[in-house]
């Protein structure tokens, strides 16, 4: 075994092991002390590699799926199906962020739990969840495609339901159901790819694998939807607010951070890669689609009052601009869509802790009661700042890259439909600087209210411990966009190379 297949195989039984570790630990602290030790590893793990064969800046246009490292092995003999995962420059940014994240909310168990259960039961399902994400990135088979991306369903369901708000199971059911509505969707659209082709192989599926026209549209509208509930994009959305509201905070960061990038990714690389013609012919719609959420997104945040459905609601929007740039079907749009994806889950993620500290803290999310931030915790003021000009997509910072490229993308793809589309999508970006400034006014501006006028100013080690890298890679992505960028350079041209 090479060692990029090693690595491969590590970085998925890391946490599978690990949450049989946590689970089977008899004391408390220390059954979260190993599951964060484990996603450390993953964390390591996911990062060597990087280190492929083809170097950091990608590779030639064809084939269009290059691995950096490969395993392939008989999976189901009978059906043809393989065991098969890899990793190139689309993937690796995103196993790196889940592999990062689920540390970060693992280690943050070490200082809060959330009410509601015992904090090893929270972390062995943080495992469990790591495992489906990593698994939905790294496969290379649809039908294991498929597998992996269901394996997030209960344990996601578990966390809300058990360590989440006083309407958390409702949410949670609210979650499970589109959910599965966006599984029953994904696996005959599946079942229709692989009955067609005769294969379940990504790599020789990507640019349609000579799947006639009516199958390639009947498969990407299948496969589109059962993306877009996992997106979540409007107008499939309305599990969104209710299941980040109710979440506790790691559940929130992991939800917004990387879970929704499964149907994002997604869309990339099986709806579009598969059904190339599909895509084509659902661009418009796609696009139009993509610009109603930005608007809609913004102008429901405009009008919320409570500090994470104004953040989950915001994802809407965002996601619509990544949905903008895969619409496109250009490498700046997708670039931009991947970019997008990146600087969500780890801007997305640095909100989320911050609003439940925020809410830990004062016991309230009403945005009318927790004015004057700044004069009694002028420290997490600041970090709330930070993140808010991040997400609104202020330049020098990563929300700016997704954003422009996005806009741009529309206005090079040019023709009437997406000149107006990129001029709606930009309103829709000043949109976001409205509702990102109104909500720095309300909760840090001001006199303090009862609820905040009781905070101490300090915050404890393992907070900052949480949010420093999280604030670091915002900076580094948005001053240094290449590390992203570079790596998925050669494969998005590739993948349009197919689409043309």
């Amino acid at each position: 075994m090479s060692l990029g297949e090693f690595l491969l195989v590590a970085v998925l039984a890391l946490p599978a092991v690990g949450a049989v570790l946590v689970a089977v630990t008899p004391r408390e602290r220390a059954a979260r002390l190993v599951g964060t030790a484990v996603a450390a590893l993953t964390l390591v793990g996911a990062v060597l590699l990087v280190f492929g064969e083809h170097g950091w800046f990608g590779y030639g246009p064809a084939p269009a799926v290059q691995p950096w490292h490969q395993l392939d092995l008989p999976w189901v003999p009978g059906l043809d199906l393989r065991f098969h995962l890899g990793v190139d420059g689309i993937s690796w940014p995103l196993v790196v962020l889940t592999a990062l994240l689920t540390l970060l909310c693992c280690g943050y168990t070490l200082w809060r739990v959330p009410a509601g259960g015992s904090g090893r039961a929270l972390v062995a399902l943080l495992l469990v969840v790591e495992v489906g994400i990593l698994g939905t990135f790294l496969a290379l088979d649809l039908v294991l495609f498929f597998a992996f991306f269901e394996v997030v369903l209960l344990p996601m369901y578990a966390i809300i339901a058990g360590w989440g708000g006083a309407d958390r199971r409702r949410a949670a059911r609210k979650f499970a159901l589109y959910t599965l509505l966006g599984s029953v969707l994904l696996l005959v659209g599946v079942y229709v790819v692989v009955a067609a082709a005769g294969t379940a192989d990504i790599v020789a599926l990507t640019g349609g694998a000579g799947l006639s026209r009516g199958t390639q549209l009947a498969a990407f509208t299948l496969l589109g939807l059962a993306f877009a509930v996992k997106a979540p994009l409007w107008p499939l959305h309305s599990w969104l607010p209710d299941a980040h509201t109710q979440a506790p905070t790691v559940g929130s960061v992991i939800l917004a951070g990387v879970l929704l990038k499964m149907g994002t990714y997604g869309l990339i690389r099986v709806a579009v890669g598969v059904a190339p013609e599909g895509a084509r012919w659902a661009a418009p719609v796609l696009g139009v689609l993509a610009v109603a959420a930005i608007l809609i997104g913004s102008l429901v945040c405009l009008a919320q009052d409570e500090l994470k459905r104004l953040i989950a609601y915001s994802s809407v929007g965002h996601m619509g601009f990544v949905l903008l740039g895969v619409a496109t079907l250009t490498a700046a749009g997708i670039q931009a869509a991947l970019i997008g994806n990146i600087a969500h889950g780890v801007i997305t993620g640095l909100l989320f802790f911050l609003a439940g500290a925020v809410k830990d803290r004062t016991h309230t999310g009403a945005l009318a009661e927790l004015s004057g931030l700044r004069e009694t915790a002028p420290r997490l003021a600041g970090l709330l700042g930070f993140a808010a000009v991040a997400s609104l997509g202020l330049p020098g910072l990563a929300g700016f890259w997704g954003e422009a490229f996005a806009v741009f993308a529309a206005v090079r793809r040019g023709g009437p439909l997406w000149t107006t589309l990129a001029v709606l999508a930009a309103v829709g970006g000043a949109l976001t600087a409205a509702y990102f400034l109104r909500l720095l006014r309300q909760v840090t501006h001001g006199r303090p209210s009862p609820a905040v006028g009781r905070l101490a100013p300090g915050l404890a080690g393992a907070e900052l411990t949480a949010w420093a890298p999280l604030v670091l890679l915002a900076l580094a992505v948005g001053l240094a966009p290449t590390l992203v960028l570079g790596l998925a350079t050669g494969p998005v041209d590739a993948l349009v190379g197919v689409l043309q």
